[in-house]
């Protein structure tokens, strides 16, 4: 009597976003604090710390936060969050603006442990004049992270208006109308 295993099933793997509608999105400005994304998503996500290679995180002459575009031989220390959901994508597009474009990027998790495919917002206009220097997370939780906040909760009460206002315009009008101490229009 001959005995013969069952064959293997094969199952193509389906990448999680196309399974569940989940994206993974790697941040690494406004993005990395916790009360800012509180604010646009209603909630925090699960995230890990990473890091993606070959961009560099720039300053922006006029804004507090930074852009990040292709430069070789440099690394952008940020965080993966973990289980966008389709309106939640929706939403950062929409906060992110004309002035970054959704890029795919795969990023590496702090810890070693696995690299995962992410999306990020890299800035539109590679030949930015206004781009500078190196942009410091921590020096802009302290400056600029409170008034962030309320802009971004303007930004928020905005998207339930029939015809809202793009996030730039949110944020300019937000602090050349005093809704914050001027500290978010730099020089």
């Amino acid at each position: 009597m001959s005995s013969t295993a069952p064959s293997p099933v094969v199952v193509a793997a389906s990448p999680p976003d196309q399974l569940h509608n989940l994206h993974n999105v790697f941040v690494y400005g406004s993005l990395l604090a916790d009360d800012v994304v509180r604010v646009l998503l209603k909630r925090i996500p699960q995230s890990s710390s990473a890091v993606l290679n070959g961009y560099h995180r720039f300053s922006i002459k006029g804004r507090v936060y930074p852009a990040i575009l292709p430069v070789e031989n440099k690394r952008v220390a940020g965080k993966v969050l973990l289980g966008i959901t389709n309106p939640e994508l929706d939403i950062l597009d929409t906060f992110e603006d004309v002035e970054y474009k959704r890029s795919t990027v795969e990023v590496s998790l702090v810890d070693g442990s696995e690299r995962l495919v992410a999306h990020t917002y890299v800035w539109s206009n590679r030949s930015d004049p206004d781009l500078y220097g190196e942009w410091n997370f921590e020096e802009w939780k302290r400056l600029h992270m409170d008034d962030f906040v309320k802009m971004t909760t303007g930004f928020v009460t905005e998207l339930q208006r029939p015809e809202p206002k793009p996030r730039v315009a949110t944020y300019e009008s937000f602090f050349l109308q005093g809704g914050g101490d001027g500290s978010l229009l730099m020089p």
